[in-house]
């Protein structure tokens, strides 16, 4: 059997000749995810075989963020993921489990987590989406799409729901906060939390050059 090492190569060059449906799910998003992924297997001590080409292959389908099939995203790419690493000296009797890890990572999907492994792969996915990659992501995302910065009336949705099409900074309140509460493992809260402690100072940062005190955390 071919080793974990070349099974990795054998993804990383897979999917870097695959077409990022938007700025924010470039390679780079995919080696951060990968990296967050090693760490938090090491952590849970989980199986490497399957969170790391899970990793590697969680959006080797792309599909644009305000298309209509976007909730169906992961569920292609985790048949794609299968098919890819059956071509590959891969153990067939890890192909559901990762194909499972695949398909669960997805926020929009809301596919509930069954393994170790799947909950990992979701958690690293959800870290880049926060702290100081998380705020250049939403910010390029929303330019990327046609998105103003902040809403001038009410920059920090102190009295209004959350519309982040319109507004970049809307998303922190849409969906990024929101996110250390889903995490499956501990240390994945942890460093969510972290990372959205980092992504607040920001607002309060921003709050103070546009003379707006953002409202305080729960409010």
């Amino acid at each position: 059997m071919t080793s974990l090492l070349a099974i990795e190569q054998a993804c990383e060059a897979h999917v870097a000749g695959i077409t990022a449906a938007d700025p924010a799910h470039d390679i780079s998003h995919i080696k951060r995810v990968v990296n967050n992924t090693r760490q938090l297997t090491d952590i849970e001590k989980a199986d490497a075989w399957v969170t790391l080409p899970a990793a590697w292959l969680h959006d080797c389908v792309q599909v644009a963020k305000d298309s209509p099939d976007r909730a169906r995203a992961s569920t292609l790419a985790a048949e794609a993921a299968a098919q890819f690493l059956a071509t590959l000296d891969y153990p067939e009797d890890k192909l559901d489990a990762v194909r499972h890890a695949v398909e669960a990572h997805s926020y929009s999907a809301a596919i509930p987590v069954r393994t170790t492994e799947a909950g990992i792969v979701q958690d690293a996915d959800r870290l880049d989406a926060l702290g100081a990659i998380g705020i250049s992501r939403c910010l390029l995302t929303g330019g990327s799409m046609g998105s103003g910065l902040y809403n001038p009336v009410d920059p920090f949705c102190a009295a209004r729901e959350p519309a982040d099409r319109d507004w970049a900074v809307d998303h922190f309140y849409a969906k990024l906060f929101k996110l250390p509460s889903t995490m499956q493992t501990r240390a994945g809260r942890l460093e969510a939390e972290r990372r959205v402690a980092y992504m607040r100072g920001f607002l309060d940062e921003l709050g103070r050059e546009i003379g707006v005190k953002p409202p305080a955390a729960g409010a």
